[in-house]
């Protein structure tokens, strides 16, 4: 499978787990930034390698073929952002990018090992699950910060928008996986949430509140 075909597999397995439904060729050409023409070459040749169920104008859906293999891609993305973090001492708004080149090594040996070295982690930097060399994904209970009302009290197991800036921004604000964190103000006007972390207080707009899960 080449490099391009997996980068597609990887963004439909996302796109689909997003929406719980078949993709459209408009949806995978916007995240991909390519033209529709280029998605539909694509999506005919994954659909000759069994990877993909594909119905003009009706969407595109993932075989079982194609989501292990999806999968497989996700599990070595999220291992190389573990060992960058954890090993390297990387930061975890700097790692997104590496693990994108990391994650077409083709060794299956190797992964395997780095998954040992670890000590099989199930969660990567940000708190998305790792799946094992199965292919299984252990579940994790969690709600976004911007769903729960005032009085609740959680800890910060993931983000939602793995993006540099936005995890540049919950650094300054002292936010990591592990934060504890209450709500104490929730304003009806903006919904926007006055919460402490640690011993800090500060407020967060309705849009970062969305993109952070607590358990």
């Amino acid at each position: 499978m080449t490099l391009s075909e997996e980068n597609y597999l990887k963004t439909i397995y996302h796109l689909s787990a997003i929406a719980d439904a078949a993709v459209s060729t408009n949806a995978i050409a916007e995240k991909m930034n390519t033209k529709a023409s280029s998605v539909t070459d694509m999506l005919k040749k994954l659909a000759e390698k069994n990877c993909i169920n594909y119905i003009k104008y009706q969407g595109v859906s993932l075989t079982d073929t194609g989501k292990l293999a999806a999968k497989m891609i996700v599990r070595k993305h999220r291992l190389w952002e573990t060992f960058l973090v954890e090993k390297l001492d990387f930061a975890w708004d700097e790692v997104h990018e590496l693990a994108e080149q990391l994650e077409h090594i083709k060794s299956e040996k190797l992964i395997n090992k780095l998954d040992d070295f670890l000590g099989n982690p199930t969660e990567d930097p940000h708190g998305d699950p790792i799946p094992d060399a199965q292919g299984r994904i252990l579940k994790i209970e969690k709600q976004l910060l911007s769903e729960c009302e005032k009085g609740r009290i959680g800890i910060c197991v993931g983000v939602k928008d793995t993006s540099s800036d936005f995890l540049k921004y919950l650094d300054k604000q002292e936010i990591a996986l592990g934060s504890q964190m209450e709500i104490i103000e929730k304003e009806s006007f903006d919904a926007s949430l006055r919460i402490r972390v640690g011993s800090n207080e500060i407020t967060v707009s309705h849009k970062i509140a969305s993109n952070i899960y607590i358990q």
